[in-house]
């Protein structure tokens, strides 16, 4: 701002002053030159004192700075209605709004301006009936008063109030209509959007993306796609080139997504996110810690949604080292105090095997919020400890946190590990009675396989029976595994019966009831299973692994010979089996030479 400053001194002193001063300044009859107008030149100064003043009080105030501000206002012997106008935004904007309405009221002068910034310090404070008392107050408005106004009834929910107020506008501009546009987008009335946006007479960049956007989040990406291809091609910004790169993820067009990343240059940190995101939430995590470490070698800084991102990746992978290195730049970054990266990290470590490390990244936590909690429960819970899980269970009350659905879920699991059918009951109870949550399908499908697996089917069954909704997919296939290992085959049936008509092509249904007529020796059946399998078009899905050596997944997929060291692999398997051999038989020789001891 100083350098600001020094530039208009400049301007007034070297380019406008001497024209001024030659029209100011004639010649008297002798040839001197005397100066007239005196008045007009104390003016002017007065003008540049002022300017530069409001200028300093405009620096001070972005800098935080508002006492020096204010102290510097107070010092002015001479203000204009600019000067009152800094200093009330100044104090707004700091967080002041009070003192801002105090100077407001004292102002000598007020333009319209005035009025505009006291509205928008009023939205920005969340203070929007007040926002609205001064908008109604006002002499005069502008287009520019009515924007703001309804920006802050939409920032705030309030749909209504704004569309009534847009209805009531003399004249609108394209930032009044673009305003309307997103607000009925978060709304989810996105017809209406559509609507508006066709009648626009003049769209400009930010109506275009507001518009794409908004298809993507509210789930109609070919709406989205269609617009994106008739958006003029100059008008294809970073921002909606990346929202059309988040909508090919979430329908599971990668290469289109990739495509897309690849015409942006130069990439910024949002796109990387993007990229990254979508290969992680759509199961491909090898290559999106590939592409994260493409970007690091850009020496792009990563943020908090590039990591929750990488642990998701390393999560799915079971990438311990992976998921260790990115710890490490969530700690060189600064990223500790963010909640949500934190909690990547406890699901990373958790998921990879490393439930200590989860328990000591959640202990680093200063602020632990319910997702925190939620996650080391889970974390226990899947690692069978149900104790533990129970433990941070009653250190969450503790602190101040009510469960929700997914806290019992992750207890529920936790019962399920350990075997613990009563406590299960106790707890489904707890949850419906004493925090009044619903249970849903997820709750019951738990509930439902922990009786199963404790061989209480009947009672499974009418858990099933009193459900408030249809039985899905989950609940019937835990009830049927329960079938096969109880060689329950009545209930079996039925189960079985029941997931054709949810899922006719889930393999899984034909398999366990194939293995449920094998274990009960009903040969004629299991053939008539797999005959079924096969007129239907059903193929069961191959099982797969993978294995990280040396910074590299491996993958191997079942049946699958193209791996480039198959052959070396499988000499190494049979070197191992011969091994394996070789010790039982020495087993054997040991254990006979006992008999005669």
């Amino acid at each position: 701002m100083l350098c600001i400053s020094y530039f208009h001194q400049t301007y007034l002193k070297r380019i406008l002053f001497p024209p001024i001063l030659r029209i100011l300044s004639t010649p008297d009859s002798c040839g001197n030159v005397t100066l007239h107008s005196s008045n007009c030149l104390i003016r002017l100064f007065s003008t540049q004192y002022v300017f530069v003043n409001n200028a300093k009080i405009s620096a001070l105030s972005r800098a935080g700075k508002i006492s020096a501000a204010r102290q510097l206002f107070d010092q002015m012997t001479t203000k204009d209605v600019i000067t009152w106008n800094a200093i009330i935004t100044g104090y707004w904007q700091n967080g002041f709004l009070q003192e801002s309405k105090n100077l407001f009221q004292s102002m000598p002068v007020k333009n319209i301006v005035s009025w505009n910034c006291m509205i928008a310090g009023c939205i920005d404070n969340d203070r929007i009936d007040d926002a609205f008392d001064y908008f109604q107050a006002m002499p005069e408005r502008n287009t520019a008063t009515y924007n703001a106004m309804i920006s802050g009834f939409l920032k705030h929910g309030r749909l209504e109030e704004a569309t009534r107020l847009f209805g009531q506008m003399p004249r609108r501009n394209v930032i009044s209509y673009t305003a309307m546009l997103d607000g009925f987008m978060k709304k989810g009335e996105v017809d209406k959007a559509r609507a508006l946006f066709d009648y626009m007479s003049f769209k400009n960049v930010v109506s275009w993306t507001v518009m794409i956007t908004g298809y993507v989040k509210n789930e109609r990406f070919c709406e989205a796609r269609e617009l994106f291809y008739r958006m003029p091609d100059y008008d294809k910004n970073v921002f909606v080139v990346t929202a059309m790169i988040t909508g090919f993820c979430k329908v599971g067009m990668l290469e289109n997504a990739r495509l897309l990343f690849e015409r942006i240059q130069p990439k910024d940190c949002v796109s990387f996110n993007a990229m990254i995101a979508g290969y992680a939430q759509n199961g491909v995590a090898e290559e999106a810690l590939r592409l994260f470490s493409g970007m690091i070698k850009m020496d792009m800084q990563p943020d908090d949604a590039t990591l929750v991102s990488v642990f998701t990746a390393c999560s799915a992978l079971q990438l311990l080292n992976e998921g260790r290195q990115s710890h490490v730049l969530v700690i060189r970054n600064g990223f500790e105090a963010n909640v949500s990266v934190c909690n990547a990290v406890i699901m990373m470590y958790s998921r990879c095997g490393g439930i200590l490390e989860s328990e000591l990244a959640f202990r680093q936590i200063h602020s632990p919020n319910l997702v925190s909690w939620n996650t080391i429960i889970a974390a226990f819970a899947q690692h069978g400890h149900y104790e533990k899980a129970l433990s941070f269970f009653s250190q969450m009350g503790l602190n101040g946190f009510d469960p929700d659905g997914i806290t019992f879920l992750s207890l529920l699991s936790a019962c399920g590990h350990a075997g613990k059918v009563n406590e299960s009951m106790d707890l489904f109870e707890l949850m419906v009675k004493v925090y009044g949550i619903i249970p849903s399908s997820e709750h019951y499908t738990c509930f439902v396989d922990i009786l199963s697996r404790a061989g209480q089917l009947e009672k499974a069954w009418q858990i099933m029976q009193g459900m408030p909704f249809e039985a899905d997919t989950g609940v019937w296939g835990s009830l049927l595994a329960a079938c096969v290992i109880n060689l329950n085959v009545e209930l079996g049936e039925l189960a079985a019966k029941k997931m054709r008509e949810l899922d006719p092509q889930n393999s899984a249904v034909y398999v366990m009831l194939s293995n449920l007529y094998a274990a009960a020796g009903m040969w004629r059946d299991v053939t008539r299973v797999r005959l079924l399998m096969k007129e239907q078009g059903v193929t069961k899905q191959c099982a797969y692994s993978w294995i990280e050596i040396g910074n590299k997944v491996h993958y191997f997929l079942g049946g699958d010979m193209s791996h480039p060291c198959i052959d070396k692999i499988h000499l190494e398997l049979k070197r191992a089996s011969v091994q394996m051999k070789s010790v039982d038989v020495f087993v054997e020789i040991a254990m006979s030479w006992s008999c005669f001891d």
